[in-house]
């Protein structure tokens, strides 16, 4: 990459969603024009003047600008094209959507939504070409990063991360790895000869402060693999009561206002959502009856704020006695326990639907992090005692770690996630995490299940990364054994 032209990114950015806004915006002026504005809809005399066609025009815009930065449809070369051209598709859909009712409401009836229809389909076919030149160009321009990486003696997760990181290699290339044991000169040496970027992975926590503090220096790019103290700091408070900087941490969970605005969020949501679902969920408990006779809800135990136990409530994807044994069988891709119907509500998420009902009565919330087994809490608090931090808040049906992880996500990594929910909590991130959650429905690797490979993975992944932490702190006195042993 050439580093003079680093500083063009953002520009690049903005102009490229300048030309997205700009397609999107002259094809809804001219079906508006020809199809909306005319007396046929909006009566003999009551047609829109020039300012009004550009009122019309300034709230498309609007609402196009705003899905497309809820949904991340704008940042060219942070997202896959495939995953670009969905995020602005679906903010299309919904500006469209949105655009017709505003368009009944203003004739003061239904208007006929098939030229919006034939917008809609236009709109994604502009969307595919432009997105593709606009990213071809945007490659050409920004090739991808080489890197090196540093890590430490959590060996599967630096190796997950690298194969995470060069599964984008038109962002991302790891040219170089040393371990964090070669000690801090010949670690330098190889970060300055790359000065693209640098990558630390659990790396003890005084070796990575000097490594960070020597890419500051030097104007090197730094990726850090956050830990749970990282994740805590980023959220906390500056205080400036002294001349001394002090941050301030709180630790408390939610506010006593935060929780009552959240209760009633949550009411609203999960009373409209049963109103909205209620013909859907009805067709789900037939087809589930109809299929064997078993019973159409499945219910299962559950830990939420507090560590609290309730009882989960989800439309039944599996056979009955499923896990009659008692044993817990994470469900596989092609798990032959999964009823037809099952497969069906699972990946249209249909089964999650009962869990309005947790919601009202208070079990659940909206937003929160996932609410595990209790046999995955006790576990995972066993190997990973930060794991218990999850239940500062309630349960949730939606979250960071279901919108930006998969199903197979390790424990230790929806930890992180979910903390950084917790500990940057607002009302308007549980709207937007809402909005989001309409994103990931239909995406495949978002619902992905346990490959039979991952499901024996996830039985070892705690126990590796209670190791990792162990050894980090046995790294840090080596270390200092080391430097002083340089200084004698």
């Amino acid at each position: 990459m050439n580093i003079k032209y680093e500083k063009y990114k953002r520009v690049y950015r903005m102009i490229a969603t300048l030309i997205m806004v700009a397609v999107e915006a002259a094809i809804f002026w001219y079906v508006w024009m020809e199809y909306y504005n005319v007396d046929e809809v909006m009566g003999a005399g009551f047609t829109f003047a020039k300012r009004g066609n550009y009122v019309m025009l300034g709230l498309y815009v609007i609402l196009l600008f705003t899905f497309m930065n809820l949904y991340g449809a704008s940042k060219i070369g942070y997202q896959k094209l495939t995953n670009m051209v969905y995020s602005q598709s679906l903010s299309v859909v919904c500006v469209n959507m949105i655009t017709y009712l505003e368009t009944s409401l203003i004739s003061n009836k239904l208007v006929t939504p098939l030229p919006l229809l034939w917008m809609t389909l236009v709109d994604v076919a502009s969307i595919i070409i432009v997105s593709f030149l606009l990213n071809y160009g945007y490659e050409r321009m920004f090739p991808p990063r080489k890197l090196v990486i540093v890590y430490g003696d959590y060996q599967d997760g630096a190796e997950s991360l690298i194969q995470k990181m060069n599964s984008r290699k038109e962002k991302y290339i790891i040219d170089d790895r040393i371990h964090y044991g070669a000690g801090y000169d010949r670690i330098v040496e190889r970060i300055d000869a790359h000065p693209q970027g640098a990558v630390l992975c659990d790396v003890p926590a005084e070796l990575r402060n000097r490594l960070i503090k020597h890419c500051y220096g030097a104007s090197i790019r730094v990726y850090v693999c956050p830990n749970i103290s990282d994740i805590i700091l980023r959220s906390s408070e500056d205080l400036h009561f002294f001349d001394t900087p002090l941050l301030l941490a709180r630790n408390g969970g939610l506010s006593i206002e935060q929780k009552i605005i959240k209760r009633g969020m949550d009411i609203l949501i999960s009373g409209l959502g049963l109103l909205i679902a209620s013909p859907f969920m009805l067709i789900t408990a037939l087809a589930i009856k109809l299929y064997d006779g078993g019973p159409v809800f499945y219910r299962q135990a559950r830990a939420t704020n507090g560590g609290k136990v309730f009882y989960i409530t989800k439309f039944r994807s599996m056979i009955v006695d499923a896990e009659k044994d008692g044993r817990v069988i994470p469900a596989t891709e092609k798990d032959p326990r999964i009823t037809p119907v099952g497969h069906v509500i699972r990946a249209t998420r249909m089964d999650e639907l009962p869990q309005l009902f947790d919601i009202l009565r208070g079990d659940m919330s909206v937003v929160g992090p996932r609410p595990e087994r209790l046999e995955h809490v006790e576990k995972y608090t066993a190997d990973i005692p930060e794991f218990a931090y999850r239940l500062k808040v309630k349960g949730g049906l939606t979250g960071f770690a279901q919108i930006y992880g998969k199903y197979n996500t390790s424990a230790y990594d929806k930890l992180k996630l979910d903390l950084m929910y917790i500990e940057n909590y607002s009302i308007l991130l549980d709207i937007k995490l809402i909005l989001m959650t309409v994103k990931i429905l239909f995406m495949k690797e978002s619902t992905e299940g346990f490959t039979d490979e991952k499901s024996a993975d996830m039985e070892k992944a705690a126990e590796l990364e209670k190791l990792a932490h162990q050894k980090e702190a046995e790294a840090g006195n080596g270390v200092r054994r080391t430097e002083q042993e340089k200084k004698d």
